[in-house]
């Protein structure tokens, strides 16, 4: 007997199409069946709200998504964190993340809070800055309380340099510090002669110098206008900054070199830069938080405005209830490791620099930049699909942040509380990866998914307004 064709039904050629479970294509991809596979799951909602309770909330996002589109974040100088972050006191620290206390902060957080604390004479060694940071002595606050951002433990103390970025659209301010690159730095937890050394030169002899180079520029340094080159160049601008960082470098350099009186010391500080792809990740982040700021109180709005991670815990805030904080377990990154660590080394995922993806770049531009795939994991092909997906879950495209192998489309801005929940699709990140125990610091980067508690309790409170 002639076995049947399992390619043919009838004598009709099959062209499967599978919906739904993986393993179904794969049964019949192992048959030698044509089939293509749609990755549908069930909505957690029946349908999105348009209005609630007299809101209308796609007129309360579209003027969200407007404010954050017409922000103009213009890098205008810098200050020490005491002297010009509005509210800053002596003995307060910055993190990231939504608000944790020290007795439940995680490894990473808990190194750079000691290493922070030396660095500030406040302890003469880790352990009296432990002892410090339990006594009750110190207040820890989170970043984004303050119009700040801080990469990784996002540890900002009273003495460190800190960027002033002006929404020129808003008249709004954010903050970030400078970045120290990769390894064994303060933002990774680590702490140690080592660090100590980097923050006393960059507070020393980077910062002035830089300070007295970006204050000359008449207006600033236009960095939505940077951050939109760099997409176009292979940047991310989250965890891929070698664009936004040369570019940078080349609108900061004819400046330091008319203000700066020590060729040696404008040489070391082109050369720690130069050398530094991350550099521009701490202007591309208070960038984003500049933007996002104006969208904040905006009644009815879906739309988020705040995703951070503090290690610990993953905190959401939407532009129509900018105090609250939504927030669920921070969840565990998949990625790759550097030679000698591994996953049971790695902390779970910590920082504000979903600040990025918040405002319409970072993972959500993963598609622009193929190379990214490098240094977090995955394929080309999964930062393509990456952007691909979070269309789905955001509420229009960028007008000033576009993506050449999409045709030039606009990235995917506005991630929707009200779309999360219909399609149960969750924001998709990449991020680097700090050792679990503090004093170690980076040990690899990866990718994950914000994890779906918080949005479902942000939905849940959309349902009641």
């Amino acid at each position: 007997m002639a076995k049947k064709n399992p390619q043919s039904f009838f004598g009709t050629p099959l062209n499967v199409i599978n919906v739904g479970l993986r393993s179904f294509a794969e049964s019949l991809d192992a048959q030698g069946v044509p089939v293509t596979h749609v990755d549908w799951r069930a909505p957690l909602v029946p349908k999105l709200y348009f209005t609630h309770k007299g809101v209308d909330i796609e007129a309360a996002n579209t003027e969200a998504a407007s404010r954050i589109m017409r922000g103009q974040p213009m890098l205008v100088g810098m200050g020490v964190a005491r002297e010009v972050i509005p509210g800053y006191h002596d003995r307060l620290i910055l993190h990231a993340g939504p608000p944790i206390t020290w007795e439940r902060m995680c490894g990473p957080q808990r190194g750079a809070v000691m290493g922070a604390l030396v660095y500030e004479g406040l302890a003469k060694d880790e352990q009296e800055a432990v002892e410090l940071a339990a006594s009750g002595e110190i207040e820890f606050a989170p970043c984004h309380h303050y119009h700040t951002v801080g990469p990784m433990a996002g540890i900002v103390s009273p003495s460190m340099p800190v960027f002033i970025i002006k929404n020129e659209a808003f008249g709004n301010q954010a903050y970030a510090t400078q970045n120290e690159g990769l390894g064994r730095v303060l933002r990774y937890g680590a702490y140690g002669p080592d660090v100590y050394q980097r923050l006393n030169w960059m507070g020393d002899v980077l910062y002035p110098t830089l300070k007295a180079a970006i204050e000359s520029i008449e207006g600033g340094i236009d960095l939505r206008a940077l951050i939109s080159q760099a997409l176009h160049m292979g940047d991310e601008c989250h965890n891929r900054n070698r664009a936004g960082t040369s570019l940078f470098l080349r609108a900061i350099t004819p400046a330091i070199m008319r203000t700066c009186p020590d060729r040696e010391r404008a040489a070391q500080v082109f050369e720690f830069i130069e050398r530094n792809d991350h550099f521009f990740l701490n202007l591309s982040m208070p960038a984003g938080k500049a933007m996002l700021e104006p969208a904040e109180g905006i009644e009815g709005s879906t739309i988020l405005t705040v995703m951070a991670r503090n290690g610990t815990d993953f905190g959401i805030q939407m532009a129509g209830e900018p105090e609250h904080w939504f927030v669920a377990p921070a969840g565990i990154v998949k990625g790759l490791y550097l030679p000698g660590f591994s996953e049971e080394d790695a902390n779970p995922d910590i920082g504000d620099s979903t600040v990025t993806e918040t405002a319409g770049y970072g993972g959500f531009a993963m598609a622009g930049a193929p190379a990214i795939a490098r240094f977090v994991g995955g394929t080309p092909e999964d930062a393509l699909s990456a952007t691909l997906e979070m269309y789905e879950i955001c509420f229009t495209e960028h007008e000033h942040f576009t993506i050449p192998p999409l045709g030039f489309r606009g990235t995917p801005l506005g991630i929707d509380v009200r779309k999360v929940a219909e399609t149960g699709i969750l924001p998709r990140l990449n991020t680097g990866i700090a050792h679990k125990d503090p004093g170690i610091g980076m040990v690899g980067a990866g990718v994950l998914r914000a994890p779906g508690k918080c949005f479902a309790e942000a939905f849940a409170a959309v349902r009641e307004w």
